[in-house]
């Protein structure tokens, strides 16, 4: 696998960059409020959480890119 892989939910109101299996940005969007969180998974259940990131399991995240993701991080 080759990081980082951008991801994003379908409403455009968070987006991802999953930097390792373990880690990865979140930049949320609530109101008109930005927040940037860093993410490190200390458990396997989080493992899981960032695999099924990645994979795109059960429709809840679409493919970004990192141009969409840094455009959505500066605005």
């Amino acid at each position: 696998m080759k990081f980082p892989v951008f991801r994003k939910y379908s409403n455009n109101k968070s987006f991802f960059r999953i930097d390792s299996m373990d880690t990865f940005l979140e930049i949320k969007l609530t109101g008109s409020k930005k927040e940037e969180h860093g993410f490190e998974a200390k458990i396997h259940p989080d493992r899981l959480f960032i695999q099924d990131m990645i994979a795109m399991t059960n429709g809840y995240w679409e493919e970004s890119t990192e141009e969409e993701f840094e455009t959505f991080r500066s605005h």
